[in-house]
């Protein structure tokens, strides 16, 4: 048995033998040759095929995936797409070409093996590429696995709330590039490890931006280049939003996320979608950093009931399961979001945080922000090792950094739902961002970051405006499920940057790929009862 299953407790009722074929080659639609593994149990006459396409490498060590499905008795076909380990053809980012699985499904139809049932399954680009596969009709598919990927890849990675995802684009630039400069060898990929954060820091503070690829890599990765040309309302990356194939995906559909996932708003998105599709869907987040709930106990197990239901003809797993933070418990809820009350907390002069308005004398609170020392962050949703929850005090020890903090919580106060702040604010300059995070503070002054959001503005931004100047800022942050427990407090940050998570904004309106000056600038946050000022939770029934 792999060790996987005893691991994680997911021991099959008959453990099969398990066979590999490897480097299969398999012609493309337009005859690229692109390569897989092939995993099959012994003895077992065309069972239901698990479909993995990947641009990651096949046969790595530490990936036990295809094996525990094959020992259940499913046959599996690990594929490298176009361009990667040894495939065809030329790698394009997220533009995945459509000849890949034109070719693959043909091809696998004329296989005698194939019993003429295909599931697909993986986390991150393997998601996304399950996406792709619905443009067209599969009557052979049955259900899809996917982890931590959307349908729409430039609003849920590149460009949230308008800004740049400088960090999490560079981030994954060099994870593609170390894979690919070292052929694929998890050996030389570990002996990157040491030196890869301090590139990556530097990359992030190159200007212009053109240079950061070559700075982090040595050399010009094309589609890097292309997604900093690109603003988020341009034609080109509509080659990388799959949304309309909804109507075509399979009867069943397993979603699973986490809460500091970069990708969680898109994938909650597509859940709304497939429901309304007609799909039974089931739906399940936990406390996890992107990719890091493929491999818990609670991820497998459910993604493999999930699958067992649908290819063994027994009823479909579905619904939705939370982990609830701060409480440390799954929930299981009717839909999503669920049943709550948007609640808001104002914000007051002196750092304040409550359930009432602010006194109608109130001034405004005030910083500086400079992108030339831009505000930077820690944890969340960033593509690291380091995402998911940190200790935010030496951020908000800053002078560029606002918080505004209740007094310690009387009882326990959970929420569950989409989370918003609304601003009222004044800058100097009409080219500003404003983040949004909510952090929950214990009696010995630890500030944990839950979640957060931003929002980037311009004079062409559609907002309210007064005749002050004071414009209306409404801020979407990443929905959550978490209890605050009693004698805690809730803390919201205000501020201008999170770099290099968001790229920071340069103030000038010039293009990101090419401008060089970083202007600083003083803005204003306004919390009177004519400007409330607020951040909205979503309060349960219990403490609403």
């Amino acid at each position: 048995m792999t060790l996987l299953s005893r691991l994680f407790g997911v021991r099959p009722a008959v453990r099969h033998p398990v066979r590999v074929r490897r480097d299969v080659q398999i012609p493309a639609a337009d005859g690229v040759p692109l390569l897989a593994t092939h995993y099959y149990p012994a003895g077992v006459h065309r069972p239901p095929l698990v479909l993995l396409r990947s641009p990651y490498g096949r046969g790595n060590p530490l990936d036990q995936l295809p094996r525990v499905l094959a020992e259940r008795g499913y046959q599996v076909l690990y594929q490298s797409l176009r361009g990667t380990a040894g495939s065809g053809g030329r790698f394009d980012g997220f533009v995945i070409d459509p000849a890949d699985a034109d070719g693959t499904l043909s091809w696998l139809r004329a296989q005698p093996w194939f019993g003429g049932v295909l599931a697909t399954w993986g986390a991150s680009y393997l998601g996304y590429a399950q996406w792709e596969l619905a443009a067209r009709q599969i009557p052979e598919w049955k259900i899809a696995v996917i982890q931590d990927a959307p349908s729409a890849f430039a609003e849920g990675f590149m460009y949230p709330g308008g800004a740049f995802a400088l960090g999490n684009a560079l981030g994954w630039v060099q994870l593609v590039d170390t894979m690919f400069s070292g052929d694929f060898s998890l050996v030389r990929q570990f002996l990157a490890v040491p030196a890869a954060g301090r590139k990556l820091r530097r990359a992030s503070a190159t200007l212009p931006l053109a240079e950061a690829d070559r700075a982090l890599t040595g050399h010009r990765v094309s589609w890097f280049q292309e997604w900093i040309g690109n603003g988020p309302d341009q034609a080109y990356w509509s080659r990388m939003d799959h949304r309309a194939n909804v109507g075509r995906m399979p009867p069943v559909v397993h979603l699973q996320g986490g809460w500091y996932d970069f990708f969680l708003p898109g994938m909650l998105t597509d859940h709304a979608a497939l429901l309304a599709a007609g799909r039974t869907v089931r739906l399940l987040i936990g406390p996890w950093g992107h990719g890091k709930g493929l491999y818990t106990r609670d991820g497998m197990r459910d993604a493999l009931a999930a699958l067992d239901a649908a290819l063994l003809g027994r009823r479909a797993l579905s619904g939705v399961r939370v982990f609830v933070t701060g409480a440390n418990r799954w929930q299981d809820l009717p839909g999503w979001p669920p049943a709550h009350e948007p609640t808001p907390w104002y914000l007051h002069p002196g750092d304040g945080l409550n359930r009432t308005h602010a006194d109608p004398a109130a001034g405004p609170s005030r910083y500086r922000y400079d992108p030339a020392a831009p505000t930077p962050t820690v944890g969340g949703t960033t593509v690291s090792m380091s995402s998911g929850p940190a200790d935010n005090r030496a951020i908000e020890a800053r002078p560029d950094v606002l918080t505004f903090t209740t007094a310690p919580l009387a009882r326990e106060v959970e929420v569950i739902g989409p989370v918003r702040v609304r601003l009222h604010a004044r800058a100097s300059i009409p080219h500003v961002d404003y983040v949004a995070r909510l952090c929950e503070v214990s009696p010995r002054g630890r500030s944990v970051n839950l979640c957060d959001g931003v929002a980037r503005l311009d004079p062409a931004s559609d907002i309210p405006r007064d005749s002050d100047g004071v414009i209306t800022v409404d801020i979407a942050l990443w929905p959550l499920a978490h209890r605050f427990r009693r004698g805690h407090r809730i803390r919201l940050q205000v501020s201008s940057g999170a770099h290099p998570r968001y790229g920071r904004n340069p103030g000038t309106g010039e293009p990101l790929a090419t401008t060089l000056a970083l202007p600083a600038s003083i803005h204003e946050i306004f919390h009177d009862p004519d400007h409330p000022s607020a951040l909205w939770l979503p309060l349960t029934e219990e403490t609403s």
